[in-house]
This record gives structure tokens, C-alpha cells and sequence, in this order.
């Protein structure tokens, strides 16, 4: 077995093992938290359905911003959206979960795949710059951030580093080629595995219901969604 080998078998599953694992641990771990005790009767009757309606409503910033922060404010949205056609987009890494899943579905143009991959790793390299000249982020980061934003860097930056070759040769390709730069992509994806459920990545899974709960405390209070 050569590395690809290993990135691909034994190291995937590991890392597969872990996240699940330990994303599931914790997501259990915030159910079993005792609610808080609230003294004062609700204002408003508030379900599920609604914190969920005003959380989503909520999702795209709201009038009145200052002019000062509309970068800080929409790199995150190019960030996530171009991540997401990248993952999920690219024939490549639609194949990689068609292998693991047998799930598949079309991919979309490489254009479209390089802008968008230019596009996230640009938006995380202004994400970085904000984060270090700006007073108050640089105050309150932490470890944490940085090392979450190397995890989540180098994927990136590996992907572009194989891409050699149209993208509808690769899936079907009777061999890999170059085989060690795409174990090196594949072990960078697995090092952001393993971090995940640890480190402020975890935000994709609890950012939902922290703006439910959110919008369902202010609701008891009376204040308007």
C-alpha cells in the first residue's frame, strides 16, 4: 500500500469514525442539558415552526447596516456558497461520495468550479486579514481560529494544486494520476475531519438551532420578529 492507498482505506474510515462519532457525542451531549428555569410567563406562543421561519428570515442581513461592513458582512456568504459548489459541485469529489455513499447526482462546469473555488479561498484570505488588523477579532481569537482556518484552507489550496486535467476525465480514469498530491488532498480533508466536531467548525451543525432558541427567547419577551 502506498500513501494514496492509505488516505483512501484505513485513514478515510478513521477519520469518517471520528467525525461521526464525535459530532454525534456532542450534538447528545447539548440535548441532555437542562433547559433553563424561566420564572416570568410567555409573552408569545412560539413554536418550532416559527423559530425556524424567523431564524431563516434572519439569515440574510438586514437593512441599515453601515457602509463600513458590507465586506465583513457578505464575505462569509461568498465563503459558504462557494464552498458548498465546490464540495458538492465538482465531478471529482461527486464521485468520492458516490464511492462512499451511491449517491451522485450531475456536476457542474469547471469554470464555474475554478471561480468558485478562487472565490472561497480569496473570501478566507479576507476572513484571515479582518481577523488580524481589526482590534476587536484580533482580542478575542483565539487557537481555535487559527487552526480552524488552516484546516479549512488546505483542502482548497491541495484541490487546486491536482487539478491538471478536465474534470469528466477523472472519474473515470482506469488510474489516478498523481497519485501522491491527491493522497496529500485526501489527508488534508481528513485532518478537517478529525478537527471538525472539536474545534468553532462545529458551528454547521448548532448555528440553526442557536438562532431558534434565539428567536424563541425573544418571543417570550414580546419582541417583534
Amino acid at each position: 500500500m502506498d500513501l494514496l492507498d492509505w488516505a483512501r482505506g484505513p485513514l478515510l474510515y478513521g477519520a469518517l469514525t471520528i467525525f461521526f462519532g464525535a459530532v454525534g457525542w456532542r450534538l447528545f451531549a447539548l440535548h441532555r442539558l437542562p433547559a433553563p428555569a424561566t420564572a416570568a410567563p410567555a409573552r408569545k406562543a412560539f413554536g418550532a415552526s416559527s423559530a425556524l421561519r424567523v431564524a431563516l428570515a434572519r439569515t440574510w442581513p438586514r437593512d441599515g447596516l453601515p457602509q463600513s461592513a458590507t465586506l465583513a458582512t457578505f464575505n462569509p456568504y461568498v465563503f459558504h456558497i462557494g464552498l458548498a459548489l465546490v464540495f458538492f459541485g465538482y465531478a471529482p469529489h461527486i464521485a468520492f461520495i458516490r464511492r462512499l455513499t451511491g449517491l451522485g447526482w450531475p456536476a457542474l462546469p469547471d469554470p464555474v468550479m475554478y471561480l468558485a473555488a478562487a472565490a472561497t479561498i480569496i473570501s478566507l484570505l479576507l476572513a484571515l486579514m479582518f481577523r488580524l488588523t481589526d482590534p476587536v477579532l484580533r482580542k478575542i481569537s483565539r487557537a481555535d481560529d487559527m487552526v480552524t482556518w488552516v484546516v479549512t484552507m488546505l483542502p482548497l489550496v491541495t484541490g487546486m494544486a491536482v487539478v491538471s486535467v478536465p474534470s469528466s476525465m477523472l472519474p473515470d480514469a482506469s488510474h489516478t494520476i498523481y497519485r501522491n498530491p491527491v493522497a496529500i488532498h485526501l489527508l488534508s480533508l481528513e485532518l478537517l475531519l478529525v478537527w471538525f466536531p472539536f474545534g468553532k467548525l462545529m458551528h454547521a451543525f448548532l448555528v440553526w438551532p442557536g438562532r431558534m432558541r434565539m428567536a424563541t427567547f425573544f418571543a417570550r419577551r414580546g419582541v417583534p420578529p
